[in-house]
Parts: structure tokens; sequence; C-alpha cells
């Protein structure tokens, strides 16, 4: 059994993209900008947003944090969106989820410019994702993928099951496995599926993305299977100062035994998300998206 390390792939990625950026300095190129809008004080979405931040500077990009309270208007906020649209200077932005409750998610995404939403949430960017053309992939994914190359992991012609069908991990993840390049047979499960286990049994590839604690048992898992846990709860815990501990979707010590690969929690998916925001930054202020 090897562990997917995705805090060090993570490390190893941002030192790429340094390294890319001071030879784009060097040249007299531009400097890759990203910005976060914030609303609100949410505390995870506080800590991501200042973990981004500090990102952006290891890598030597340009970051500007704009922050609203929770009772902004939808218009006020569709106002901030247009302005960051229309700066020239600015390569890609973020609006951090969730948002209070009296403004529409959806809305919000659609009015982001799709080529400066290196979320990849935009229908655009996930229709040109489904089409196979140059597409802001989101961040989990395209960790995810990142994972699988990095570690060399053969997936033409596998069986891969996909457990969980949101539209910001499940239902990419399932159409960018079966594309060229990675080329698995894909079953995409989910909360009506029947005999999820007996489908997990002939999986050679399982990908974790249901939101339920150690949902994936060892006897749902053959041996020699890769295992890719996406999930993140919070439960309390004794053993730990903090009172609590994360769990990912796998129960990770009696699966563990039986694996080639897998990813734990925390440690593995979640570092390689923020990762992968710079990296579409990146792509972006070199146009090598939307050219």
């Amino acid at each position: 059994m090897e562990l997917i390390d995705g805090k060090k792939t993570s490390e190893i990625l941002q030192d790429e993209i340094a390294q890319e950026v001071l030879t784009l300095k060097d040249a007299g190129g531009k400097i890759p900008h990203l910005a976060a809008i914030l609303v609100g004080h949410d505390g995870g979405s506080e800590t991501y947003v200042a973990a981004k931040v500090k990102a952006c500077e290891r890598v030597g990009f340009k970051s500007t944090l704009i922050r609203f309270e929770d009772d902004i208007t939808e218009e006020k906020l569709l106002q901030s969106i247009s302005e960051l649209n229309n700066n020239a200077d600015l390569d890609g932005f973020i609006v951090q989820l969730p948002l209070p409750k009296h403004i529409s998610e959806d809305k919000i995404i659609e009015a982001i410019d799709p080529r400066k939403d290196v979320d990849g949430f935009h229908a655009v960017n996930v229709g040109r994702m489904v089409a196979g053309m140059p597409a802001f992939i989101s961040a989990t994914p395209f960790g995810i993928l990142e994972l699988i190359r990095r570690y060399k992991i053969e997936t033409a012609g596998k069986n891969c099951v996909v457990i969980g069908r949101s539209n910001i991990v499940g239902r990419p993840m399932s159409i960018l496995l079966s594309q060229k390049g990675f080329d698995c047979t894909v079953t995409l499960c989910h909360s009506r599926t029947k005999d999820l286990k007996g489908i997990c049994q002939k999986a050679d590839i399982i990908v974790a993305a249901l939101g339920i604690a150690e949902f994936l048992t060892a006897d749902m898992v053959k041996e020699g299977a890769v295992v890719i846990d996406v999930g993140i709860t919070r439960v309390k815990s004794e053993t730990t100062k903090s009172g609590w501990k994360l769990l990912g979707d796998v129960k990770f010590d009696e699966v563990a035994p039986k694996c080639s690969f897998i990813t734990p929690v925390p440690g593995g998916v979640g570092p390689m998300t923020i990762a992968s925001l710079l990296y579409n930054t990146l792509l972006s202020s070199k146009k090598e998206i939307y050219k």
C-alpha cells in the first residue's frame, strides 16, 4: 500500500508555479493576479481564503481580497463582480462559497466572466470540459487528476467507480476520468444506486465523494484497488486538543491495507485544491485556455 501524499505534491506543484513566475518576471512578463471576494465571517471560509492569500505570496502572485458584510445586497455583489470582470490587470477571481441565503449562488457564478473563472464553476467552463475543450477545471477534480498523474497510477481500461454526483466533484470527475488520456470505464453512483457494495467490489479505482464519514468500508473494496477519498467531515474527538477531528468518506484503517494506493484525510486531496487554483490563475495569465 502506498500513501498518496497530497500535501507534498501540492508543495511541489506550488514550487513549479513559483519558478515559472520567476521566469515570467525575469522576462518582463505579467505577474499573475488572483482576487477573492469574501462575504461575511464564516470560519471555514475565512481560513480557506487566508490560505489562498498566503499561497499567492509563496508563489509570487499578486493577490487582492475584497470583503463584504453578510448583509450586502445581491445587486451590490453583482456590481463588484462586473468591476472585476473588467479589471484588465486581474487574471482570475473567486467568490468564496457559501453565500448568505438571500443571494443566489447560481446567479453569482454565472455573472463571472468564464475567462476569469479560475474556480471552474461557470457553465461555459463546465461545458468546455465536457466537450474535451480547453477549460478551467474546478480545483478538486483537477487536484485528483494531478495526483493520479504524478503517482503514475494506471487508468487506461480500468473500472472506476465515482460515489457522489455533485457538480463540483462527482459529476466532473466521472467525465474527466472517461476522457482520452485517462480512458477509464466509469460508473457514477449516488444515493439511489442499487447494489452499491457489489459495484464497488468490482472497481479498480474508487473516488469517494459522498460526504458521509467513513462510508466506504473494507468489504466494499477489492484487493489492490486505488481509493481516492474526497470527503471531509468534522466530528467531535476526545483525543485531540481542539476537541474535533476530520474524517474522510473512507474508513481508512480497515480499507488502507487492501489498497495499492490511497489518499489520507487530512493530507490527501484537500491540499491540492489551492495549488489547482493557483495553476488555473497561471494558465489564465498566460492566455492558455482562452486564446
